[in-house]
């Protein structure tokens, strides 16, 4: 969950560029950050807790460097904690992405020894094992490279680390879960653990496969099987991303710029997504048994696809969060299909089990999945790319949007009407479009006026409803930390209506189908007990104390209703000082257990 950044190359402002890519990367970890350089023979280090904003190093000029920003794990947020740490001597830097599941025997074998740690983390074992790994071997041309691939074998866990030697102006690195990436530019060479960092230096890439270790030098880029110590062919790949989609450009947040995108991105999926999801839907025809898995937002349009292809399509697909998927795995069969949904590609909780299941058992992968060459792309045996482009705040948006599009589309395709799938989308691109107006971001800015001090909210749906009121309340406490719940409308009398109280916000879901009816009766037993009613609906009720209209789209109604509740997620942030692209203990991958 933490970002790495890395340069080897002929400029010789390394610290600074380092930097520069550090604060790309601030979404993945914004706890405390640090930069290394080599100068003269040594590693310098600098670090701060905190974001970097418009932190500057006061570094020496040099033509390596990489750099950390950390999410913490083990020990506090603290500088002594905070990434890069180094060995006794000096003479080596590391940073690391991931959990070291048995540091505390490896610090302990290393205290035995006389080693002095400075720190509360599981990284800091990891310079101390290289000292040993190193001693003795001077002048010997693969000593660091052997070290390096002899204490990564003995890491439990997924973990990616980067070693810089102040004796050599290479860097290595080496990856097992967490991921890396390769940019190759005309000033030299770069390592991240996000491709879009990479974007104002090249879009060529190598992603790290598992279990592969990298070499980079201002002379070039060599992979290596970690295992065997064999080099291997570097896999090279142009992203289709451009510089700008990472730029904030006129917006002041992320979090709304990705709001905005949406209509472009649903338009897209409806014209450029055709082939992909009639292949998906005969994937899921042909299989014995096909399952939803994503996490987070994820798993609420992993979901929604639940509802889509029984009403659309009439066809069953299971769905689990991933996290909880291995524990029930145990009746998949060789013609099964698992659906993984993720933007990043990384997140652990899915990519874990599906690495199991395809290893032990043969079963076949599909993907919807946001970043080309990552993870989850090379794991499975088909990819449906989102088209989103780089999503840089926290809060997942046009991602989960573009997932519904891509869901809705497929469930179509599989009931051979596929235009009329696409035309539906088209719709709802118009219908987001139009929330997206002045007028109608102010009526929700007035409704945020109205909210922001409540310290609880609730939200229902009911059928395809029911998942945008889980998704809507995960907006809202993710960035505004206002606790809300989503819940299924017909639960409240099972317990749910006790928690409102007068005066408690209550969005409700009422779409124009087969729901609204029952859901408005929720609405009026919400409000009889004192709640105040947000209707977020095609046309008004008496039941609704404030309405937000949104446009009639039926099937594709989830994406048109994700949106006033992201807007207000954002409007309600604004008012509680909260900063709506980094949330506090948030990470945008979620790379450890």
């Amino acid at each position: 969950m933490c970002g790495i950044f890395a340069y080897t190359g002929g400029r010789t402002d390394a610290a600074s560029l380092v930097l520069d890519g550090l604060r790309r990367l601030e979404y993945r970890g914004y706890d405390s950050w640090g930069v290394a350089v080599r100068s003269d023979g040594r590693v310098l280090v600098e670090k701060q807790v905190g974001k970097i904003g418009d932190a500057r190093v006061s570094m020496p000029s040099s033509t390596v460097a990489f750099g950390h920003t950390r999410w913490a794990t083990h020990g506090g947020v603290t500088d002594k904690n905070a990434h890069p740490h180094t060995d006794c001597s000096g003479r080596l830097a590391v940073i690391h992405n991931g959990i070291v599941e048995n540091h505390s025997e490896l610090r302990r074998e290393a205290i035995s020894r006389g080693h002095v740690f400075r720190s509360e983390t599981d990284t800091e074992v990891i310079a101390h094992l290289l000292e040993d790994e190193l001693a003795g071997r001077n002048g010997d041309p693969r000593a660091l490279t052997d070290s390096v691939r002899s204490v990564f074998s003995r890491l439990v866990g997924m973990n990616a680390l980067m070693v810089l030697d102040s004796r050599s102006d290479a860097l290595v690195a080496v990856k097992q879960g967490s991921p890396l990436v390769v940019g190759y530019g005309e000033a030299g060479q770069y390592i991240a653990s996000d491709a879009s960092a990479l974007l104002p230096h090249t879009r060529t890439v190598t992603f790290l496969a598992d279990g592969q270790m990298v070499v980079a030098s201002p002379d070039g880029v060599s992979v290596w099987d970690a295992a065997s110590g064999k080099r291997v062919e570097q896999e090279v790949m142009e992203l289709d991303w451009c510089p700008e989609q990472s730029e904030l450009g006129e917006y002041p947040h992320y979090l709304i710029k990705e709001i905005c995108e949406q209509p472009r991105i649903v338009r897209s999926a409806a014209l450029a997504q055709a082939a992909s999801a009639e292949r998906l839907g005969r994937m899921v025809r042909e299989s014995f048994g096909a399952f939803f898995i994503g996490c987070g937002t994820a798993a609420n349009a992993a979901l929604t696809g639940q509802y889509l292809f029984s009403r659309i399509a009439r066809h069953h697909v299971n769905f689990e969060v991933g996290s909880e998927f291995g524990y029930l795995e145990h009746f998949l069969t060789p013609e099964s299909l698992v659906i993984a949904l993720s933007q990043s590609g990384e997140t652990i909780d899915v990519i874990e089990p599906l690495s199991r299941i395809k290893r032990e058992r043969g079963i076949q992968v599909a993907a919807l999945v946001n970043v080309l060459g990552s993870t989850l792309y090379r794991l499975a045996d088909y990819n449906v790319l989102l088209g989103a482009g780089p999503e840089k705040c926290v809060l997942a948006t046009k991602s989960y949007t573009a997932k519904l599009a891509i869901l809705v589309l497929t469930a179509y395709a599989m009931d051979g009407r596929l235009k009329e799938g696409q035309d539906l989308l088209l719709r709802a691109a118009d219908c987001i479009e139009e929330l997206l107006t002045r007028e109608r971001r102010r009526q929700i800015e007035e409704l945020a006026d109205v909210i922001h001090e409540r310290d609880h909210m609730f939200l229902i749906g009911r059928g395809l409803s029911y998942p945008s009121s889980l998704e809507a309340a995960l907006k809202i406490k993710e960035v505004s930390y206002i606790h809300a719940e989503g819940f299924a409308g017909g639960e409240l009398k099972h317990g749910v209506i006790a928690l409102v109280e007068r005066g408690t916000p209550c969005v409700v879901f009422a779409p124009s189908d087969e729901t609204k009816g029952a859901i408005l009766s929720g609405a009026m037993e919400l409000r009889a007990r004192g709640g105040f009613i947000v209707g977020v609906s095609p046309e008004p009720s008496d039941a609704f104390d404030f309405h937000v209209p949104v446009g009639d789209c039926g099937d594709a109604s989830p994406i048109v209703n994700a949106v006033p509740a992201q807007l207000l997620a954002y409007e309600l942030a604004l008012r509680r000082g909260t900063d709506p692209d980094k949330p506090r203990n948030l990470a945008k991958s979620v790379t450890v257990k």
